[in-house]
């Protein structure tokens, strides 16, 4: 099973199921919003397969910008086994941050 993450009408992230999981697992450890977090967990949970950004308040979409940005590469490389596939691994996880530059998504503090 794939996974999407919608960041805006025409700019979305499609990964395999378990590249999806891990990566909303890594935003809901790190999101303050703690209802916001629930609602992900019950993504991973109901194996829903797919997050739209839209759905979250805007504070709650700025903060997992932020957090893709800031940490989700370094995260994959630190806490993914390390396997032949690591690396391709990795390149889907920073497609995933680029995509969020290509989407023009604020981060908390940017001005919309």
């Amino acid at each position: 099973m794939a996974g999407l993450i919608v960041l805006r009408p025409g700019v979305d992230w499609s990964v395999s199921g378990a590249l999806f999981d891990w990566t909303l697992e890594f935003l809901i450890s790190r999101l303050s919003d703690r209802q916001a977090a629930g609602r992900i967990q019950e993504i991973v949970d109901n194996n829903l397969g797919s997050l739209w950004l839209n759905d979250m308040p805007e504070a709650v979409q700025r903060e997992i910008v932020g957090h893709v940005r800031s940490g989700l590469v370094a995260a994959g490389e630190k806490d993914l086994p390390d396997t032949d596939q690591k690396a391709d691994v990795l390149r889907h996880l920073q497609e995933l941050v680029d995509a969020t530059h290509v989407a023009a998504l604020p981060e908390p503090g940017e001005p919309t």
